[in-house]
């Protein structure tokens, strides 16, 4: 804990089995709780009021809840032996739905228990909820039982006070996200302890941004909340602990701006005479103007002595890989190299491939009769021989490759002559780490360009991406087909899979050519998680296959491609495809970005229910490529009622990406689309909500700016223990 400097950060930080003892703190470590800060954040899902009744109709099979609810009626079940056992059954009820409350034991027990359900007119019940001959059903919940003004009456042991105290302060009860081994008023235990150890210590913000912002202080607004008077001031604490994840958030950004800015990176400028100018000559279409505006933008920032930090996001097809290769030519008319980092071998071969055909005999240097301002364009990844891996490398250190495209393998053992820019494709599927390998270099830094297809909302970007510039690419270039996107809903139209094989078969007779995605390799594998219960298995690549070509696709020529093939297997099936020796590839998502090519003008997507919807945009944009019409269809057999459909209709309504995106952030909220869960941590972003809290944010990072400029070398203690917090947490860095 020497890292935390304050006071305030020490005592957050204080390990529970120091506070709370063996037992409690075990306990709570299993909802993942170690530190008296992971449980002050630790908050109520709701509040109830003891004069509120709860809706039941909200409670589901599998929850652990708590209700505040009327006893309609108990009933008696003897054992049907004769002893002295039975059960008690209590019909719960808020007006209008009911569930049963049942208890198990001797007479005596099932008397008291009977005597005390009765001494309330309704009663806080605590417990897991099952499902007994369809109805829904508490076997022995803990419970309270409340007289007309709230107040608890009955039993006084030791659990029932505790529950009766956070009850009687001020008839608010805060319930816990618990466990059936560490129910919700324990948990109020425990939080009650650990506040009385942060009395007294000072705030954890700067005095004149917690008056400018009127925010309750820090140990005030953890009160508010585990012990709460009243629903307004737990509003106003909730609103500091968002405030303080906002700035903090917004505080590293900024010193990662400030320490950038500061970092020494290559001058390059555009020449009229260099490689840069011969590919725009040689391209067969004029860019659009979102090219050229963001093209400048890259072209600004790389002639600046400080590295770019730049994010280029825009829609499948939209042009960024041109837009990037002028950049790294730039970078190599000045002096120095490039590299293009892809997450797959596919990938990394289809941007070699697009490079090569763009720039010709522009990439062949060291070669009799290559054109003097040409350079070496080389690939590196680790399907290769140790021969040919060997050859590159040389080529890369030597400085006679100006141009580097490769994989993860590019981290490992590869020496750049002089690195003066990094493209990263799809930069979500690379660590901070690996990232880091050829960013963070000695002396100069080179500059830094990343890239996705994956549209992001502005509110997410300026979450997760606010130490980065962001560029966006939102017209597609001229002469692409439109796609048109139907869902084929199995459930109500059956016979429309055979007339989707039929539509495949018109495709290929008129000289296109086809994908059909699956969501499995083969049906050994696990399924792919879905929010919504599956009725069978989804499709399997390798066994679809097999199935089409004996069925409904016979005659045809079948590629299948997928992640567990050789890197020559993958190599071959794609090649195959793109020189149209296959008409029909079965596939995995390895063809999710990146893949181009102009003829496919099809794609069908088995289980398409079982993707999210980021997934299917991006599947949907490998058709449609050339000048004719694509056409993209959705196989399902998901519900049409259900959340799943919902996801394929909105698909379907639109190819606008970045409507999309704010569709999927609605529906998933920020721990799926930010990747929280990512490197196996809990996500830094415990209340804010980017799509609800983009003006906390924009306010937080206007402080922000205030307060790094004020203190560039983060001298004051409070704001390094902000940052600190952030820095700790790898989901950041990682999405």
């Amino acid at each position: 804990m020497s890292h935390w400097r304050t006071a305030t950060a020490r005592a957050l930080h204080t390990p529970l089995v120091d506070v709370l003892g063996d037992k409690a703190a075990k306990a709570l470590a299993g909802l993942g709780l170690d530190t008296v800060d992971d449980l002050m954040h630790h908050l109520p899902r709701r509040y109830l009021s003891g004069t509120q009744t709860t809706d039941l109709s909200e409670v589901r099979a599998g929850e652990h809840v708590a209700v505040v609810a009327r006893v309609d009626k108990c009933y008696r079940h003897l054992d049907a032996t004769g002893g002295a056992r039975g059960r008690l059954e209590a019909t719960l009820t808020d007006g209008q739905t009911s569930i049963t409350a049942t208890f198990f034991g001797r007479t005596h027990l099932l008397d008291y228990w009977e005597r005390q359900l009765g001494l309330g007119v309704k009663g806080i019940f605590v417990g897991k909820v099952g499902e007994f001959r369809g109805r829904l059903q508490m076997s022995h919940p803990d419970f309270v039982m409340l007289a007309p003004d709230g107040s608890i009456v009955g039993r006084a042991d030791e659990k029932h006070v505790a529950m009766a105290r956070q009850v009687s302060r001020s008839g608010l009860v805060g319930i816990y996200p618990a466990a059936a081994k560490l129910p919700t008023w324990q948990i109020g235990e425990c939080a009650d302890i650990a506040l009385d150890g942060l009395a007294g210590l000072p705030d954890s913000l700067p005095d004149d941004v917690v008056a400018a912002e009127h925010l309750p202080g820090l140990v005030e607004a953890f009160a508010a909340i585990h012990r709460p008077d009243t629903v307004a001031g737990v509003e106003a604490a909730m609103n500091r602990l968002k405030f303080d994840e906002a700035l903090a958030l917004q505080l590293t950004m900024a010193y990662r701006r400030a320490n950038r800015s500061g970092a020494a990176a290559p001058v390059i400028e555009r020449r009229e005479d260099g490689l840069a100018a011969a590919l725009d000559a040689r391209l067969p279409f004029a860019l659009t103007p979102g090219q050229d505006d963001v093209a400048a933008q890259i072209a600004a920032d790389m002639a600046r002595p400080t590295p770019m930090q730049r994010l280029l996001q825009g829609e499948v097809g939209a042009g960024k890989t041109v837009v990037a290769l002028r950049a790294m030519l730039a970078a190599v008319d000045a002096g120095h190299q490039a590299v293009l980092l892809a997450p797959t071998e596919v990938l990394a071969a289809q941007h070699t491939a697009t490079i090569e055909s763009l720039l010709g005999d522009l990439v062949s240097g060291g070669q009799l009769g290559a054109p003097a301002l040409s350079t070496r364009l080389v690939t590196v990844t680790g399907g290769m021989s140790a021969i040919a891996r060997r050859n590159a490398v040389d080529a890369i250190a030597s400085g006679e490759a100006g141009l580097v495209v490769g994989t993860h393998a590019l981290l490992y053992g590869v020496p750049f002559a002089s690195l003066g820019l990094v493209v990263i494709d799809e930069q979500h599927r690379f660590g901070v780490e690996q990232r880091a390998v050829l960013t963070d270099r000695p002396g100069q830094r080179p500059h830094v360009l990343v890239m996705t297809a994956t549209p992001i909302p502005r509110s997410v970007a300026m979450t997760v991406f606010g130490d980065l510039e962001v560029s966006t690419l939102t017209d597609v270039p001229t002469g692409r087909g439109d796609v048109t996107t139907t869902v084929v809903a199995l459930q109500q139209h059956p016979a429309w899979l055979g007339r989707a094989w039929q539509r495949v078969r018109e495709e290929v007779s008129s000289g296109r050519q086809v994908f059909v995605v699956a969501p499995r390799i083969n049906a050994k594998d696990e399924d792919i998680e879905t929010d919504e219960p599956a009725a069978a298995p989804s499709a399997a690549a390798a066994e679809l296959v097999g199935q089409l070509a004996a069925g409904p696709l016979s005659g045809l020529s079948l590629g299948l491609l997928h992640g567990r093939l050789s890197a020559a297997e993958k190599r071959d099936a794609m090649a195959r495809f793109a020189a149209g020796e296959t008409d029909v590839l079965v596939c995995t998502t390895v063809i999710e970005v990146g893949v181009d090519v102009p003829n496919a003008s099809m794609m069908v997507i088995m289980d398409a229910d079982r993707f999210g919807i980021s997934q299917l945009h991006q599947l949907r944009g490998r058709v449609g490529r050339g000048a004719g019409a694509g056409v993209c269809l959705l196989v399902t057999n998901a519900d049409g009622g259900s959340r799943a459909a919902e996801r394929l209709r909105a698909v379907a309504s639109t190819r606008d990406g970045f409507t999309l995106a704010e569709f999927d952030l609605a529906a998933r909220r920020e721990g799926d689309v930010l990747g929280a869960e990512q490197s196996g941590g809990r996500s830094t972003l415990r209340l804010l909500r980017a799509i609800d809290d983009a003006g906390l944010l924009g306010r937080a990072r206007e402080i922000a700016e205030r307060l790094v400029a004020a203190d560039p070398g983060c001298e004051d203690d409070r704001l390094a223990d902000l940052v600190a917090g952030v820095e700790a947490s790898d989901w950041l860095d990682r999405s």
